[in-house]
């Protein structure tokens, strides 16, 4: 990322150790990170400074990952198309809140669990055309 600007990420996530790993992992790649810790929070950054890119925790208190992505789907142009990875522990086996959240676009819906946090930043730099 040498000749490029900075690219903005939002992490919101409400506990601590991981928004702490994640902000570290992509400061060291040359991200200029923003946190949150609730959704009403993360919503509040990111219609004020429009990040190139949301990861998005769905289990967090005074407003849930789904609801901030609908509202910041809502809110306007930028905040219909930014890019948004869910990065979740929880897995939904009801299909009406995956088909919802399917619908609220965002660019894909990781487990934590599952990803290790090199691919995530693969991921993102993939999605914001970096690599």
């Amino acid at each position: 990322m040498e000749n490029s600007a900075k690219k903005k990420l939002l992490i919101v996530e409400d506990e601590p150790s991981a928004r702490k790993v994640m902000a570290e992992k992509f400061t060291r790649e040359g991200f200029d990170v923003e946190m949150a810790v609730n959704g009403e929070e993360g919503l509040a950054f990111a219609i004020k400074h429009h990040p190139d890119l949301v990861l998005l925790d769905i289990i967090m208190p005074k407003m849930d990952g789904i609801t901030m992505l609908q509202k910041l789907r809502e809110d306007s142009d930028w905040g219909k198309q930014v890019p948004v990875i869910i990065l979740t522990n929880i897995t939904f086996d009801d299909e009406k809140k995956m088909e919802h959240l399917a619908k609220l676009g965002p660019e894909c819906y990781l487990v934590k669990a599952d990803w290790k946090l090199a691919d995530v930043t693969k991921k993102v730099e993939e999605l914001l055309g970096m690599k």
